[in-house]
């Protein structure tokens, strides 16, 4: 994996402003149950980093004060840190949103019987990833079997009431492209993913979220080795619609990386582009944001941003046309 990607120099992306914190995203840690072909954090079962205590005091100690409504938890397997119940019980107790962001499998990993009813039972939002719904594709990018574990975990979160009308509890799935190209339109694949699931193993869910893949970290690394990154990157530019650029996420949300630091978003974060304290010059922690004005910090860009302005647009939300 490299740490600095050719998509950072001379970037033409324009600036963007910033607008009040809404979203924290927190990144709880690399430690994953799966090494997925198009992950942009690396993630995988031999991953250390875990986010401490410490570092989840300070995030509740933000969220208590500020007006912050949701709380986006992710990895790795956000649910692997041991931490991780305790964090989405507290934000509940403060009233905020929580979304988990699992990738399904988890939900039949050993020790993890009950995540499920627990999930539930705080009404957390579920975002899980299905970068297809057809077996062989879903298998060649996350694993051998992991698209029939899904398939059990999403049968477990309707059996508890998960897109059940009334139930108050969201299940939105999430949509990779297999390759260097753009998602296909979300609502007609949105429609497709419904028909197959619920014909062949009465799924339900809620949305689908297509998500174009980042030319970073796993995925960058796949794309430098087959001589494509350079041409994925072209692709990328000259799909960028400007209509996207007012509702990319960075405009209203931060990530926070397992260490307590802050970055724009969590592509930033992989690729290690802090923002600063704006007096000492120094990396931005999560202890620090009740002290800063964050209007007065730029939003940092680089190339690897058209990947959110690109075609129907992309962000933890889905597409933004």
């Amino acid at each position: 994996m490299l740490d600095t990607w050719p998509l950072l120099k001379n970037s033409v992306f324009p600036g963007l402003q910033r607008k009040p914190l809404e979203i924290l995203q927190v990144n709880l840690g690399y430690l994953c149950n799966q090494s997925c072909l198009h992950c942009h954090v690396n993630a995988g079962p031999n991953r250390k980093e875990a986010m401490t205590q410490t570092s989840i005091d300070d995030i509740l100690a933000l969220l208590q004060n500020s007006g912050i409504h949701t709380l986006d938890l992710t990895g790795g397997a956000p649910e692997m840190n041991p931490l991780f119940r305790n964090l989405v019980q507290q934000a509940r107790a403060l009233g905020k949103k929580v979304i988990d962001r699992c990738n399904l499998s988890i939900l039949s990993e050993p020790g993890y019987e009950d995540l499920t009813d627990f999930l539930a039972a705080q009404q957390v939002e579920v975002v899980a990833s299905l970068p297809c719904y057809l077996e062989d594709n879903v298998d060649g990018q996350r694993g051998k079997g992991v698209y029939q574990k899904s398939i059990d975990g999403l049968k477990k979160l309707n059996a508890a009431g998960y897109a059940k009308p009334g139930s108050g509890l969201t299940l939105n799935l999430v949509y990779n492209p297999l390759g260097p190209y753009l998602p296909p339109g979300q609502q007609t694949l949105e429609k497709d993913y419904k028909k197959f699931l619920l014909e062949h193993f009465d799924i339900h869910f809620n949305q689908l979220f297509t998500i174009t893949n980042m030319p970073i970290a796993r995925f960058g690394s796949t794309l430098l080795s087959q001589g494509k990154f350079e041409e994925y990157m072209n692709l990328l530019k000259d799909s960028m619609n400007l209509a996207n650029i007012e509702g990319v996420m960075c405009k209203n949300q931060l990530s926070i990386d397992w260490q307590g630091y802050v970055y724009d978003c969590d592509f930033n974060q992989m690729l290690k582009l802090n923002l600063h304290h704006p007096e000492h010059g120094e990396k931005l922690h999560i202890r620090d944001l009740r002290d800063v004005d964050l209007s007065k910090l730029d939003i940092i860009v680089a190339d690897h941003c058209f990947g959110c302005t690109a075609g129907q647009g992309s962000s933890c939300g889905g597409a933004l046309d």
